[in-house]
């Protein structure tokens, strides 16, 4: 049988506030060998909302955790006022790789936005839809409340806080 070789896209806006909102922050390093060891990711595109100064930090510690980092486009002039949404982005990218590539076994996305829910319920028609992960399973859309539990998981299990991330600290008043 042939090796599993899986793409996975991350709704990296969703991705951190699902895991703030729940008190613990992810490991990109960590989350990123999480992906190849459990789930075959070979290629991983974390997608975030624009460019900042402040944040080329974190820019740094996704690529060398081996993310492939992707900017939604934004007109200059709005850049400090618009919401970094990246859906359709990811969308048009996973549909892209499905007609254009043949080099992968399935798509694992990384969000719990209901934005998604079409493009799932298509994957999972053409058998390429491996899971998706929900960031805080609380804050995930209701509307895939009726897919079958094989194709999602939650990354806000207790023991896997414990190896994709870490808890943060509570400042004393």
């Amino acid at each position: 049988m042939e090796k599993e070789s899986n793409l996975a896209f991350i709704d990296g806006q969703n991705l951190h506030l699902g895991t703030t909102q729940n008190g613990w922050k992810i490991d990109h390093a960590k989350f990123r060998i999480y992906l190849r060891d459990k789930y075959h990711v070979d290629e991983a595109y974390y997608f975030l909302g624009y460019v900042s100064e402040e944040q080329q930090s974190l820019y740094s510690n996704l690529q060398k955790a081996g993310f492939i980092v992707l900017f939604k486009e934004h007109i200059s002039t709005l850049k400090g006022t618009k919401k970094g949404n990246v859906d359709t982005d990811i969308v048009f990218e996973i549909m892209k790789t499905i007609i254009e590539r043949k080099d992968f076994s399935k798509i694992l996305l990384v969000s719990g936005d209901g934005d998604y829910k079409k493009v799932v319920d298509y994957l999972i028609q053409k058998n390429v839809f491996k899971k998706i992960l929900f960031p805080n399973r609380k804050f995930s859309s209701s509307l895939y409340k009726h897919i079958s539990w094989q194709y999602y998981d939650s990354l806000d299990k207790e023991a896997l806080q414990h190896k994709i991330g870490y808890t943060q600290k509570k400042r004393e008043p």
